[in-house]
């Protein structure tokens, strides 16, 4: 009878493992977390601690991994691309064209995201179709007009190279390669990604001083637009409180008017957020261009001109473009200051970090 109980009791507490285990990582099996080194963040003044998942704590092992990984062209279908290639340090980590191309030449039809300072952020893509980056970092490679490759095939090509089963071992304590393994390396990598070091961190700590124009720029970005204060109006989505520049949330800030791409209303069909996108950082804007989730605008100066304009109205346009009649009626002088407020939050030291380049170059 004891014995029967006992069976009985181990297979509900297995059960309530399982359900543990899916709720924090979407594929099974759920590991308990390796002894590693840990991974201790540089010291970012006004930085939130950032949250890290309790299933997947930071490590140097993992984090080498991830970079490993993340440069990896053996994830494609042919070999001939990797994270790495529509995400270019020197573009902010995003990709300098409006469109990336895929393996097979196939083109998508968003911007390539920049990848900075992603651990703060709520979900990810354009239409927050991931919930956490060890889900967003498994969809570029069997994305077909991605890297275009199954996982049990990637994965078998990398336990066929060298170094990555020392380092799978090193990471998670055996060599034993899978995709739950692999996210959690990659994602880890990208938490590390941190831009933390521009002219404005900086002024923040007193080892910087804003220029006049860069001062007023600063000004018209934290004020509201519109009589009597004639702001730029940009903190309501871009505020610095968290030092993200982004509050991440899905946002239709008037691009269209009739919706060719519904953001995140075509991943949840909910009405009140068609036409909406994530509201990405804006450090290191200046590296980042094409800009919005289309790539519709090259420069800055075109950015500034659609919010002065107001947007076009719809359904969803978000409440804070109130000024889609009449716009802000920014001066010349005003866009200037703006645009040289804007490139204070360029971080040099972010894009040209040895740590986050390609370990097989």
């Amino acid at each position: 009878m004891n014995r029967y109980r006992n069976t009985f009791l181990a297979a509900i507490l297995i059960g309530i493992l399982a359900i543990g285990c899916r709720k924090e990582f979407a594929e099974p099996p759920c590991e308990t977390p390796v002894s590693g080194t840990p991974y201790v963040f540089p010291t970012m003044p006004f930085f939130p601690e950032m949250d890290i998942p309790e299933n997947n704590p930071l490590t140097q092992e993992k984090v080498e991994l991830g970079r490993h990984l993340f440069w990896e062209k053996a994830l494609s279908g042919n070999n001939t691309m990797s994270c790495g290639t529509c995400h270019l340090p020197t573009n902010n980590f995003s990709d300098p064209a409006q469109f990336s191309t895929g393996i097979n030449g196939e083109i998508g039809n968003r911007q390539a995201m920049a990848l900075v300072n992603l651990g703060w952020a709520n979900d990810f893509f354009w239409d927050g179709r991931a919930l956490t980056l060890e889900d967003q970092v498994i969809q570029p490679v069997t994305n077909p007009i991605e890297m275009a490759q199954e996982w049990p095939e990637a994965l078998e090509e990398l336990a066929a190279i060298d170094i990555y089963p020392p380092m799978f071992e090193a990471a998670f304590g055996s060599p034993e390669i899978t995709q739950t393994r692999a996210a959690k390396a990659m994602a880890s990598f990208l938490r590390t990604m941190v831009s933390y070091q521009s002219k404005f961190d900086l002024s923040r700590i007193g080892m910087a001083q804003l220029s006049e124009s860069e001062q007023r720029g600063l000004d018209l970005f934290q004020r509201e637009g519109g009589d009597p204060l004639y702001g730029a109006d940009c903190f309501h989505c871009h505020g610095f409180g968290a030092m993200q520049f982004s509050d991440y949330l899905p946002r239709n800030n008037g691009l269209d008017s009739i919706f060719t791409d519904l953001g995140y209303g075509g991943i949840s069909g909910d009405p009140l957020l068609m036409g909406k996108f994530k509201t990405p950082s804006l450090r290191n804007v200046e590296l980042s261009a094409p800009y919005m989730h289309d790539g519709r605008f090259n420069t800055l100066e075109e950015v500034i001109e659609h919010y002065n304009s107001g947007g076009l109205p719809s359904p969803t346009i978000d409440p804070f473009m109130k000024y889609t009649d009449g716009g802000l009626t920014l001066t010349d002088m005003d866009k200037e200051d703006l645009v040289n407020f804007l490139k204070t939050l360029t971080d040099t030291a972010y894009v040209n970090n040895p740590a986050y380049q390609d370990p097989f170059n």
